[in-house]
């Protein structure tokens, strides 16, 4: 048998919005936002640059604050999701982001974003004012809530010696550094509403400063200020969008739930999560590890090293699967056998000139009959659970030419400093056209190829 080859081809579905005692439904929207002068190149590039400035983020293993979120700005491919604070309620729009912890907005009417420029609009962005909720409150340094951020420790910075019990001091102002610029504010306690369900004394940042980040930042990752754990929630799921969706107003699901079970949703795999076994650096602990043990282009395995399929002592290798980051992301060693499996098998030419353009690497140069044909590129992970990506989920037809890139991103010189931290981070280009799930009760991670977005077909 031939090995599994695959054309392009396309449909689309928009999503339905729900809400019941145990879950909420929310719409989730693709922020693959152009400035109205951009090249189709300088998109591209933009979003490569994006992907490896947060996979330098993401991957630095020097040891900083719980509370340093990355950024993954508007135009860089991210997913939006609308939450409403205070009383009455306020609207915004956050990127979703699995790969941090802190939830912050806009905050007072002076908020300030420097070099935002280039994104559309930004005059725009609607601003949190804390003098009109009345449930809107500063967090003391004394509050449990505040030691989330800066640590246990926070009361030495904020209050005199011994006198803890009768501190009023509010909790310090936070910054948040991230690749390419920062957020700095202050913490509230907040009412989060939804249709039928409030929570209250919710842990928000209230920025009133930042650089390159003109919106908020919903963190989903393990710590205790993310939006699962101040929720209590037992899962949360979506399906995301298609990019090819960047300039109309369709919208996916984000479904939180709080439902106890052992269940598992029907055609779905699972892979359990993996703790990195590293205590140098807590925000190692933040984020979702996988254990992926297979590369498979075609019917050829691609033989990485098992030391970089796997988080060492010190907490560097391993997988992770990361909603903010554009593209995967994969150290060079990886990368290099990916890349060079794919033009073994790819019987087109390759185009030098897009990937020095657009920033992607390997492009081909394919037929203009408007039929591409690829290998198939599969992800197994440990329990068994294969993930079979759609052909537009890792190669894209770049501008107006017919050109199709590879949607990996590497760091362009090997050795670079990006040797720590996770080496291959799953981004949400790759995760298109699936159902996935974060069974946080259960220590596991789901997916499911759906037909509702999508946009390939499998000829075998």
């Amino acid at each position: 048998m031939p090995p599994p080859r695959i054309i392009f081809s396309l449909l689309s579905l928009l999503s339905i919005v729900t809400f019941t005692s145990s879950s909420i439904t929310l719409p989730l929207s693709p922020l693959f936002t152009k400035h109205p002068s951009s090249h189709p190149f300088h998109t591209l590039q933009l979003a490569v640059s994006a992907s490896i400035r947060r996979a330098r983020h993401l991957k630095n293993h020097a040891n900083y604050p719980p509370a340093k979120t990355p950024v993954h700005p508007k135009s860089y491919g991210g997913y939006s999701i609308d939450l409403k604070f205070g009383t009455p309620p306020q609207t915004f729009s956050f990127v979703l982001d699995t790969g941090s912890t802190l939830v912050w907005l806009p905050c007072s009417s002076h908020y300030l974003c420097s070099k935002c420029n280039s994104f559309p609009n930004t005059t725009q962005t609607p601003k949190f004012i804390p003098k009109d909720s009345s449930s809107s409150k500063f967090v003391g340094c004394t509050n449990p809530k505040c030691a989330w951020v800066f640590g246990a420790n926070v009361q030495s910075r904020c209050c005199k010696p011994n006198t803890a019990a009768n501190c009023s001091q509010t909790c310090p102002a936070y910054t948040v550094q991230y690749g390419l610029g920062s957020t700095a504010g202050f913490l509230l306690s907040e009412n989060l509403n939804f249709p039928g369900k409030i929570v209250a004394d919710f842990l928000v940042g209230c920025s009133i400063v930042s650089v390159y980040q003109p919106a908020g930042i919903a963190g989903f990752g393990r710590g205790p200020e993310s939006v699962p754990s101040q929720m209590n929630l037992t899962r949360f799921s979506y399906c995301l969008v298609s990019h090819r969706f960047d300039d109309s107003p369709a919208s996916s699901d984000l479904v939180l739930e709080t439902t106890s079970g052992n269940l598992k949703t029907n055609g779905v795999s699972y892979t359990p999560f993996r703790k990195n076994p590293s205590s140098k650096n807590p925000v190692f602990g933040t984020y979702y590890y996988l254990t992926l043990r297979k590369i498979i282009i075609g019917e050829k395995r691609v033989r990485v090293p098992k030391r970089l399929l796997e988080p060492d002592v010190n907490g560097d290798g391993g997988s992770i699967v990361d909603s903010g980051s554009t593209f995967t992301f994969m150290e060079r060693p990886i990368f290099d056998l990916v890349a060079q499996e794919f033009e073994r098998q790819v019987n087109y030419t390759r185009a030098r000139e897009v990937e020095a353009r657009s920033g992607l690497s390997p492009c081909f140069a394919v037929p203009g009959s408007g039929t591409a044909s690829f290998p198939e590129l599969r992800f197994e992970f440990r329990g068994g659970a294969k993930m079979r990506l759609p052909l537009t989920n890792y190669f894209s037809l770049v501008g107006e030419s017919d050109v199709a890139c590879l949607t990996i991103v590497s760091d362009d010189v090997a050795g670079s400093g990006l040797a720590g931290g996770p080496a291959v981070i799953l981004g949400n280009y790759q995760q298109q056209n699936f159902y996935v799930e974060y069974d946080l009760e259960n220590e596991r991670f789901g997916f499911r190829r759906t037909n509702e977005f999508e946009f390939l077909k499998i000829n075998k």
